[in-house]
């Protein structure tokens, strides 16, 4: 038996040989650095098996999971003008675009969906943070009055879920304008006597903290979101002082009162359920979906006095 033949040069092969693995079947956690299953992970809604970090996730893997059986239909969106201001930096804004729907598989950086939650019907918003940071520009403003315009027209509440870096420097003033622009939309919901609530991920900054983010009827976060207008390092650097542990956290906000619920990703669709129905005054939902049973005549005593015994009813079946 020859040992450098046999041993010194496959174990010399295995370690210098590149095996060929998918890179989208593993993702490490930002907070924890374990390595996750990627089916593992889709089925946890994105989130941490060891640390329970919230990690990003599609509006439409977030929708899949809030409405009915997964079931929902997209909100037409107005499609604005395509560079206005003909802006270039390192690149051409239409390439950006182009790189960002390539890379999500999405339009821009919002979609608007209408379903039910809990047998509850709802107009709802997700923004994409994959998408050009989640950037407000005027298809994002667009996005925000179609979705209030199509609640008031089919008297259903709206639910919107942000996430973004702050206001579109592409589009210069124009992004800025779409901070009046949703606080009209805001206040078509509020004269229609309609709920808005809002569900601030990871991270809500800049002019959409400062906009419609902050305006919603009832204000829930998921576990350690990033929710400011600055972010801690410029307000370090403004200051030159060390900020509180977790300032501008999902809980520390909670603790100061800008926040009304923390509440976990797998946990959202019941407490929205639960608030939608109590602001729509509204039955609490059935955690199942068999229907009621038959109602059992009472009982009528015959000529002897005494009263015949009941009928049996069949059980009731499920649909």
């Amino acid at each position: 038996m020859n040992w450098i033949t046999n041993y010194v040069r496959p174990r010399i092969n295995s370690l210098f040989s590149r095996r060929e693995v998918p890179e989208n079947l593993w993702t490490k956690c930002p907070e924890c650095g374990t390595m996750l299953f990627h089916r593992e992970l889709a089925e946890n809604l994105n989130v941490c098996t060891n640390c329970d970090h919230h990690l990003a996730i599609t509006p439409r893997e977030r929708f899949a999971a809030l409405f009915d059986g997964g079931v929902f239909l997209e909100v037409k969106v107005p499609e604005p003008t395509a560079d206005p201001l003909g802006f270039r930096d390192q690149k051409k804004y239409p390439d950006r675009m182009k790189a960002a729907q390539k890379t999500t598989g999405e339009h821009e950086a919002m979609l608007v969906a209408e379903g039910e939650i809990g047998r509850t019907p709802v107009v709802a918003a997700a923004q994409d943070f994959a998408f050009m940071g989640g950037s407000m520009g005027m298809y994002v403003g667009n996005a925000i009055i179609a979705a209030a315009e199509r609640a008031v027209a089919l008297h259903r509440p709206l639910v919107l879920f942000s996430a973004a870096g702050g206001a579109r420097m592409q589009e210069g003033i124009l992004s800025l304008m779409q901070m009046p622009r949703t606080t009209v939309a805001v206040q078509m919901l509020k004269e229609a006597g309609l709920p808005y609530i809002v569900v601030l991920t990871h991270p809500t900054t800049g002019g959409v903290t400062a906009s419609y983010a902050m305006l919603g009827d009832v204000q829930i976060a998921e576990p350690n979101a990033l929710i400011c207008f600055a972010g801690p390092r410029v307000i370090e650097q403004t200051i030159r002082e060390k900020l509180p542990e977790g300032f501008q956290r999902a809980e520390y906000l909670l603790e100061h009162g800008m926040l009304d619920r923390v509440t976990h990703r797998k946990d959202m669709r019941d407490e929205l359920t639960t608030i939608l129905r109590l602001l729509l005054r509204q039955p609490a939902a059935v955690t199942a979906d068999l229907p009621a049973p038959e109602p059992v005549a009472e009982a009528q005593p015959d000529a002897g006095g005494a009263a015949p015994a009941p009928a049996e009813t069949a059980p009731a079946k499920a649909d």
